[in-house]
């Protein structure tokens, strides 16, 4: 691909990735957005309470263990049997088997919630961004599909289960230091309270900025690094390594300061907590002894310090889950915002969005009616009023320059995005209101950033029918005029084409990606810069192909320019965000 071509595909690329892919521009809200995370989680809910319960078993029998064993200790110092050893070992063991069994249920029930997560991000993509998803960062996308989700397990396994334990070891410490010493109860229960609750909301507070940078900053460093190995032909060319490694340094360096400031906050936040922690066992040891607090006996004092330790112990990982807080809910955020659901929209795993009218057009004709749109709030509009229509079965061209909109009549078509204002209409009826499954199957789309994966020419073609025959992939590779190339690999159809189609030239890659498009057989053909790339002789074969497999669809060819060869009805150029009649 050309340097020029790279350009204008980031621009675009650029545009798509700048907004959701919804009607809403502005961010979601952490809050609602840890909602919809939930909701998508809640097949699960039955194996995650279970996961929860356990942890409260755990913690109880914590609590009890510890606080016998230092019962035992100093009743074997003076003389006494307060605890006996088989109740030790007995309340030993169960919490050793509850710790196992949460560590092994709760664990095993968000890895299952994160599957399904993963899965419903995937599933929102695909079927909210139709074709655009070739125009999102690959970058972005992998650091919001792994990091973001990876991130949120943290928050049923590093808060909401020592919340719960925190929960339930607060009232229990109370009650046990309340029957010995009510001052001792209030002095170390508000210090509980402050380890427990106070400071981890605190951190969470402080590290929302810093967990929203950190996030942006780890998928700008992916970014940059993809690019930088997806196009290091391009660069060794062009002698631009040194300019692309400067770039994925300045990246690392943002990154590992936005880590050092975190950890810094995270060990300040963790300071307050040990102190509290601290605190309470000094104001322990004084009632022990009777300083400044009414004197407790010495076994009854071991008991409850131990008690004491376990409880804070148990909620010291509270004040590093808070300082996450914030980084799981600005991942929350990226991940809901980037699968394209609005606020206003409930989750349900897997589904789409079901449109509440089902009328279906019988004919295809396409209106673009007064559409307002713009890519984001801070941006200037690419269309106000924009009204377009294009009759079933003609070749229309769209031509302009780059920025122009073009491609975005191309997304506002395939509902990738929706206008703020107007509609687009097939077959008289308003697309927002059409199933996106029916929908894509009678619009097909074909660009320069179509993408060949890594599989064979017939997994690759199998993509866009998965029911078609032997017969049919012929058929359309005939069509596109590669089927000889194909019959003569020594494998044919299960040859293995390699990432992006790496094993065959451009101009074969685009005619098997042709392939896969017509074997759709959609009456509506979006052909978005086909031939961008391509050298002069094989863009004009490509083109002279398309006017042939073309016929008795409706074709809306995006280009810069054209050929010559293109036999087309109707020329518009797109300009000013309107369309003004031009000549061939």
């Amino acid at each position: 691909m050309s340097s020029s071509a790279r350009r204008a595909e980031r621009s675009t690329a650029d545009q798509w990735a700048a907004v959701p892919l919804t009607t809403e521009t502005a961010p979601i809200d952490d809050v609602a957005a840890m909602k919809r995370i939930l909701a998508v989680w809640r097949p699960h809910a039955p194996r995650l309470f279970v996961g929860l319960l356990l942890s409260v078993l755990a913690v109880l029998a914590g609590l009890a263990m510890m606080s016998g064993a230092g019962l035992r200790l100093a009743g074997a110092v003076l003389g006494a049997v307060v605890v006996t050893t088989a109740a030790l070992r007995l309340v030993g063991g169960g919490r050793v088997l509850l710790r196992y069994s949460e560590r092994l249920y709760a664990h095993d029930a968000m890895f299952r919630a994160l599957a399904t997560l993963r899965v419903w991000f995937f599933r929102s993509l695909a079927s909210g961004a139709g074709a655009g998803l070739g125009f999102r960062r690959a970058g972005d996308l992998l650091s919001r599909l792994v990091s973001d989700v990876e991130a949120l397990d943290g928050l049923y396994l590093r808060l909401l289960l020592p919340l719960a334990g925190a929960c339930i070891s607060f009232p229990v410490l109370l009650i046990a230091l309340a029957r010995a010493n009510g001052l001792l109860a209030a002095l170390v229960g508000a210090l509980f309270v402050i380890a427990a609750f106070l400071a981890p909301a605190l951190a969470a507070r402080l590290s929302r900025e810093s967990g929203d940078g950190l996030l942006r900053a780890l998928a700008a460093l992916r970014i940059d690094a993809l690019d930088l190995i997806g196009g290091m032909r391009e660069i060794r060319a062009f002698g631009a390594g040194g300019r692309m490694l400067e770039r994925v340094q300045e990246a690392n360096d943002t990154l590992v300061g936005r880590q050092t400031r975190l950890a810094a906050r995270m060990a300040l936040v963790g300071g307050v907590s040990q102190l509290c922690t601290q605190l309470a066992i000094l104001f322990l040891l004084a009632a022990i002894v009777g300083a400044g607090f009414v004197r407790i006996p010495a076994v009854e004092g071991v008991g409850l310090l131990f008690l004491t330790l376990t409880a804070f112990e148990g909620v010291a990982g509270l004040t590093r889950a808070g300082m996450l807080a914030g980084a799981m809910g600005a991942a929350a955020s990226r991940v809901v915002s980037a699968a394209g659901v609005s606020t206003t929209e409930e989750l349900s795993v897997g589904s789409a969005e079901t449109p509440s009218q089902t009328t279906l057009p019988t004919h295809f004709d396409i209106r673009f009616e007064a559409i307002g749109f713009r890519w984001a709030s801070n941006r200037a509009s690419v269309f106000e009023e924009f009204s377009l229509d294009i009759a079933e079965g003609s070749r229309v061209a769209l031509l302009g320059a780059s920025g122009a909109g073009k491609s975005t009549l191309s997304a506002l078509l395939l509902k990738a995005v929706r206008p703020q204002n107007g509609r687009v209409l097939l077959g008289g009826v308003d697309i927002a209101t059409i199933p996106d499954e029916w929908l894509r199957r009678r619009v097909a789309w074909l660009s320069q950033a179509t993408h060949l994966f890594d599989d064979t020419i017939r997994s690759n073609l199998l993509l866009s029918n998965p029911d078609a025959s032997e017969a049919a992939l012929w058929r359309a590779l005939d069509a596109a005029a590669i089927s000889d190339f194909v019959r003569a690999l020594p494998e044919g159809l299960d040859t293995w084409l390699g990432e992006g189609g790496v094993k065959v030239s451009g101009g074969q890659g685009r005619r098997i990606a042709l392939a896969r498009t017509l074997l759709a057989d959609a009456p509506i053909l979006v052909l978005d810069e086909p031939t961008t790339g391509l050298d002069a002789t094989v863009e004009q074969e490509f083109l002279t192909t398309l006017n042939t497999v073309a016929a008795h669809r409706t074709v809306l060819l995006i280009a810069h320019r054209l050929t010559g060869v293109e036999e087309l009805d109707r020329v518009w150029r797109i300009s000013g965000g309107e369309a003004t009649a031009a000549t061939a």
